[in-house]
């Protein structure tokens, strides 16, 4: 039986980076913890508040996953889930992530490989 696909996934990859500072690797201690929640939200995690994030080991620390019946419904939640993350005092990619997802051209679905080199430039539409 062959299942039909419906709906629209989004992932964000929560790193422990920097991204206003060439994506420089944040170890240290997590004091603070919020993870979102709620229908259409699935967080992928190993972290918790007193957490120690290793400098010799892989930067990510979840996955965040949103779903929605259409395109605009999964980024709508998915800014939502964004806005309800916190993690300090390291710093993350969570406000790359919510710059990318308030960008007219990825909500449109008008971006390709290049787009992130783009708005790091700090142009929406160079």
């Amino acid at each position: 039986m062959i299942s039909k696909l419906t709906g629209h996934a989004i992932e964000c990859r929560i790193n422990a980076e920097d991204p206003a500072n060439n994506f420089m690797p944040c170890p240290g201690k997590i004091e603070e913890l919020n993870l979102p929640g709620g229908f259409g939200v699935r967080v992928d995690t190993h972290i918790y508040p007193g957490y120690k994030i290793s400098p010799y080991y892989d930067s990510m620390v979840a996955k965040l996953i949103t779903y929605g019946n259409n395109r605009a419904e999964a980024i709508s939640r998915m800014r939502r889930a964004l806005d309800e993350f916190y993690v300090a005092p390291i710093k993350t990619t969570i406000p790359l992530h919510q710059q990318i997802l308030e960008n007219s051209l990825f909500v449109e679905g008008k971006i390709s490989t290049h787009f992130l080199e783009k708005i790091s430039l700090g142009g929406e539409n160079k």
